[in-house]
């Protein structure tokens, strides 16, 4: 027989729902004792002490992922030449931008109302005194900020002095990172994850959390299903084409995206839906490819929402600005996420740290939410490369 083999989306929501279920009744069963020491606390504080170990690794491997993945994504963008690599560069991180404002706007106007503030998340780890059995302290090799800048001066220099000797260490140290979140990282998150629903829910904040978490995913769906008309609005617009049409041509490659959670599995069928639109052979092959790579409007707007809702619901300080500048160096950075398990969500962690001021507990928030919807940010990326590609065909064909 074969093995039932479980996707990272059905671990992380069994993780959730057992972590509730434990935490409430390991709550209930703790009520009307008078004993020194709890038996289910002790459980709790186990999974407390879990969670700071992987913390302390995970901040740890952030700054090593940024710079092991974004380095090579860099460098590999910048071996090709061309002026349509250029501009679909440009439309594509453009793109991404604007989703990732247009999702700023829209949850910076409808969450202030739908979300209660004062919930401190490091109050939800400590609730109750819980603290860990011990601690591990695993200081980073650099910052987060020195990361990304270090990862953008190697990538660059690399595409421009093309030396083989780097370009080989810089893929041994990419496949290095890989495996280290295939094997080390990506395995452990449920566990993580479990951790932090067991404590919320034996502390009794649980319920609040998953009413922000149900009415996040409410309002991100809707933005996403807007920003794919948009982005074939504009492209029927410039093409002079149905844009209805061409959304509803690309309605495989996104049911597809639904189901496989991955842009460059889709590829194959991205690029037949991409030809029958009208694009010609050449540039469909070129565009659809590349935008797997480099366009993440669905994943960028799906990260923006979810770190404005968490601050939001923690009190913590937001503004245009900032988010402004976290969302163009979110477009730069997700370009290391494709292909990878978890690779846009764990290339965020270290811009949500550094720039948004995100722990570890928000960070698990995080990434609890992220792969809730990990579906639809994927489907999203994929079929907003079609319209990439019309309005690339349309251009290049006028010269």
């Amino acid at each position: 027989m074969k093995k039932l083999k479980l996707g990272l989306l059905p671990k992380i929501l069994i993780a959730i729902v057992l972590g509730i279920g434990l935490g409430l009744a390991f709550e209930y069963f703790n009520q009307g004792h008078t004993w020194e020491t709890s038996p289910y606390e002790i459980v709790v504080r186990t999974f407390v002490t879990i969670n700071g170990i992987f913390s302390q690794f995970l901040g740890f491997a952030i700054p090593l992922i940024i710079l092991g993945l974004v380095t090579k994504a860099i460098a590999d963008i910048g071996n090709k030449a061309g002026k349509m690599l250029l501009i679909t560069v440009l439309i594509a991180y453009g793109s991404t931008v604007f989703a990732g404002l247009v999702s700023y706007m829209t949850g910076a106007s409808l969450f202030p109302s739908m979300i209660q503030t004062g919930t401190k998340l490091t109050e939800v780890t400590e609730a109750e005194a819980l603290i860990p059995f011990f601690e591990v302290n695993i200081p980073p090799l650099m910052g987060v900020m020195t990361a990304l800048v270090l990862s953008f001066t190697l990538g660059l220099g690399l595409a421009s002095t093309q030396n083989e000797t780097l370009i080989k260490v810089t893929h041994g140290f990419e496949e290095i990172i890989v495996k280290t979140i295939k094997t080390a990282i990506i395995p452990v998150l449920p566990l993580y994850i479990f951790g932090i629903f067991l404590n919320m829910a034996y502390a009794g904040t649980v319920f609040s959390i998953l009413n922000v978490f149900i009415r996040i995913i409410g309002i991100i769906f809707l933005i996403h299903i807007g920003i794919l008309l948009l982005q074939f609005c504009i492209a029927g617009a410039i093409a002079r084409k149905n844009p209805f049409k061409l959304l509803w041509n690309m309605m495989p490659a996104y049911f597809t995206a639904l189901g496989t959670q991955s842009s460059a599995a889709t590829i194959p069928v991205t690029l037949e839906q991409t030809r029958k639109n009208g694009v010609s052979e050449g540039v469909a092959g070129f565009c659809i490819p590349l935008c797997a790579t480099i366009h993440m409007s669905g994943s960028t707007l799906k990260i923006v929402a979810c770190a404005l809702a968490l601050m939001i619901m923690q009190g913590m300080p937001y503004s245009f600005g900032m988010f402004a500048g976290f969302i163009c160096m979110l477009g730069i950075t997700m370009v290391a996420a494709p292909g990878v398990p978890g690779g846009a969500i764990m290339a965020s962690l270290g811009l949500l740290s550094g720039m948004l001021g995100f722990d570890a507990d928000a960070q698990a928030l995080m990434i609890a939410l992220y792969i809730a919807m990990d579906s639809f940010g994927t489907a999203c990326n994929v079929t907003g490369d079609g319209a990439i590609a019309v309005i690339i065909d349309r251009i290049t064909d006028k010269k």
